[in-house]
């Protein structure tokens, strides 16, 4: 994956979501597709972002679509989400970082700065992925460096900035 790529040359680079193929981008692509039309629009992002108990505002959302939305008709399609998954969290700085730092504290419910396998399940199973606990367990287990059973934020910072 070319972690270096950017959406548009006046963006800010975004963080990976590790990604590590085109099937893995397309099955996130439409948990957020809600609809099914291909396109992602302002209304699902938000939708989904709410389901995963962000508190983002409306202006937020608007400036993720403007982040995302490369061509600016409204909606982000699949070749946008890809180009998004791309970002680079290691060129952006505090900016990034501070996104980054948002996406962990989403998925850290108890607010204990580490994500557990049953955090990580209930945020998947908000996102329709139909998975066990045990199945998280060993996602957790494959990003674990310290062997705690859970992923602290460097550990997590590591996941998403690191290509296969």
């Amino acid at each position: 994956m070319a972690a270096t790529d950017n959406v548009n040359n006046n963006s800010v680079s975004k963080p990976s979501l590790y990604l590590q193929n085109m099937d893995e981008v397309q099955k996130v692509f439409q948990r957020f597709d809600t609809n099914g039309d291909g396109m992602i629009s302002g209304d699902e992002l938000s939708g989904v972002i709410s389901a995963l108990g962000s508190g983002t505002s409306p202006e937020e959302v608007a400036r993720m679509m403007d982040e995302i939305d490369a061509d600016r008709d409204g909606f982000i399609s699949l070749k946008e989400f890809a180009e998004f998954c791309k970002g680079d969290i290691n060129s952006v700085g505090d900016g990034g970082v501070n996104e980054l730092r948002e996406a962990f504290d989403l998925y850290d419910q108890d607010s204990n700065g580490l994500i557990s396998a049953a955090e990580l399940h209930q945020i998947l199973t908000r996102l329709g992925e139909s998975c066990s606990v045990q199945d998280c367990t060993k996602m957790i287990t494959s990003v674990d460096s310290d062997g705690d059973g859970y992923v602290s934020f460097e550990e997590f910072k590591k996941m998403m900035t690191t290509s296969k």
